[in-house]
């Protein structure tokens, strides 16, 4: 019997996953069409002389219990002392290239969150706490103000039309103008006023000031960790070499259960039959390979592209192929050390301050956020024990300034904007650097995405199409999400479902949600 052809576009978490349900089944035969030459999209880890490069940041952290099978199937966790835990008790020394020769293998390790905004030069909890530590930053008028300004959004609610409606009833407008505006108008190009509460009610729907404070007040009596809000979580897994390291292996199990993964081809047509069902997948190259199914991850723009004007309604592809999106652009600095001390009690390799990411809230710099690597894994970097390995976060727009400066333009402004916010002393801290651009990273929620019912409802018409992942749904999904929306994918093509109604509304459930 011939075995059914799946193409999938996109070798990203939504794709693999996929592609690792549907292996299950030897009556598939499964390509994946990868226009990158690597697997894990933006979830890769980029590996820069040693030092691996996290793009943008990806904790393990699931409430579906078929994801978190998935990951410790292919990476289990790891219950020895980790390599951070054996140095601060001097029982392992590094080797010259920075591993660990006792635990070369690779395994999932348990890692403690901490995560703050950075504002006039101080740390601050995030999610916003009441420690008496906020008010002293804060300082007594802004203090003053923002209680009030709290006080007031409990009872007057405004109708929910934008994001910056959806903050102000969750955190007052002082708080929302001290610690959400800035950076969230850096992150989307565009002012919260204008971008749709959608966004809000899909990554911070659970979270408010209350919730916070009830949060850190009910702590110690909860007995079941997955039932807290997912921005207020304290500890994750993580690869030991990063999130890549989870979709490399992935990859190669696929491979050995025949699956094929093709780098470096660019789909740029898709065919139909009488049937309005995807035919034919033809790539940038000339190759053409025959669908019964087809699962996109490709961006929802460029799948419209791809249908042409001649085979989708005019609406709807004047629609899609107007989505919005923000791409991405991270500067690694290899630093000897930071200006900024560590004043926390957590103990950190090298006392350095203990966050994994920072959210930078200074207006006056083009930084969104910061990753330290060391945090993440010290299997990071190269040499933990003597430099500080980070990621610096911008979000731009193809062909804006940010985006078309030069590599050393862009990492001497990143440079600068470190030491103006006191984070490094001078030039003379950095030892190494690297820029690392990503284009649509993130699906935008304003312009023609206020009519996404009209895209999806074209793409629903297609029998044969599944849509999935961050891209492949314009929905802002973290990795779980994403994984998951691949696992069903595989299910409804094994089972003959063609209802793609459950698979739009992955991470639309209200009790999760993620601020990232």
């Amino acid at each position: 019997m011939d075995k059914k052809k799946v193409i999938i576009i996109g070798a990203g978490p939504a794709g693999l996953a996929s592609a690792y349900e549907l292996s299950k089944d030897d009556t598939f035969d499964i390509t994946i069409l990868e226009l990158e030459g690597f697997v894990g999209g933006i979830s890769r880890t980029v590996n820069y002389k040693n030092n691996r490069m996290d793009i943008g940041g990806h904790r393990f952290f699931t409430k579906n219990e078929r994801v978190s099978n998935l990951w410790h199937e292919i990476m289990p966790l790891q219950s020895a002392p980790s390599l951070d835990d054996k140095l601060l008790d001097r029982h392992v020394n590094l080797d010259p290239n920075g591993v660990d020769p006792e635990k070369e293998d690779v395994v999932m390790l348990k890692r403690h969150r901490v995560s703050r905004i950075y504002f006039i030069k101080k740390f601050f909890d995030y999610p916003i706490s009441m420690k008496p530590r906020t008010f002293i930053n804060m300082g007594f008028t802004r203090t003053m103000k923002a209680g009030f300004g709290y006080i007031g959004s409990t009872f007057h609610k405004r109708k929910e039309e934008s994001l910056e409606d959806f903050y102000i009833n969750r955190f007052g407008k002082p708080l929302y103008q001290l610690f959400f505006e800035s950076y969230t108008e850096k992150l989307w190009g565009v002012h919260p006023s204008k971008l749709s509460a959608d966004w809000g009610a899909q990554r911070v729907k659970g979270l408010s000031l209350s919730k916070a404070i009830i949060s850190a007040l009910t702590k110690p009596f909860k007995r079941n960790k997955n039932k807290v809000e997912t921005s207020l979580i304290e500890e994750f897994e993580y690869p030991k070499f990063g999130p890549g390291e989870l979709y490399n292996i992935l990859a190669s199990t696929l491979k050995e259960k025949g699956v094929k993964i093709i780098y470096q081809e660019e789909v740029n047509k898709l065919i139909k039959d009488d049937s309005n069902n995807i035919k034919k997948v033809i790539t940038k190259s000339g190759k053409e390979y025959e669908a019964d199914y087809v699962i996109s991850s490709m961006p929802i723009k460029d799948l419209f592209y791809a249908l042409g004007e001649k085979q989708t309604s005019k609406e709807s592809y004047e629609l899609a192929t107007s989505l919005p999106y923000r791409d991405f652009i991270t500067v690694g600095l290899l630093l000897d050390k930071l200006k900024i001390k560590n004043k926390t009690k957590i103990k950190t390799l090298n006392n350095l301050i203990p966050d994994t990411w920072i959210y930078v809230q200074e207006r006056d710099v083009k930084m969104g956020r910061m990753q330290l690597f060391n945090n993440w894994s010290p299997y990071m970097v190269n040499d933990p024990l003597h430099t500080v390995w980070m990621g610096l976060e911008y979000f731009a727009s193809e062909d804006d300034e940010l985006w078309e400066m030069n590599d050393k333009d862009f990492i001497d402004m990143a440079i600068s904007e470190m030491i103006q916010m006191g984070i490094i002393e001078s030039k003379d801290n950095v030892l190494d650097s690297t820029r690392i651009k990503v284009k649509k990273a993130y699906p935008a929620y304003f312009g023609s995405y206020d009519h996404f019912d009209v895209i999806r409802n074209e793409l629903d018409k297609i029998d044969n199409l599944y849509c999935v992942g961050r891209n492949g749904q314009h929905r802002y999904n973290n990795m779980d999400h994403s994984m998951l929306t691949g696992l069903i994918a595989g299910d409804y093509i094994k089972e003959g479902k063609t209802d793609k109604k459950a698979l739009w509304e992955v991470n639309a459930e209200k009790e999760y949600h993620e601020e990232k």
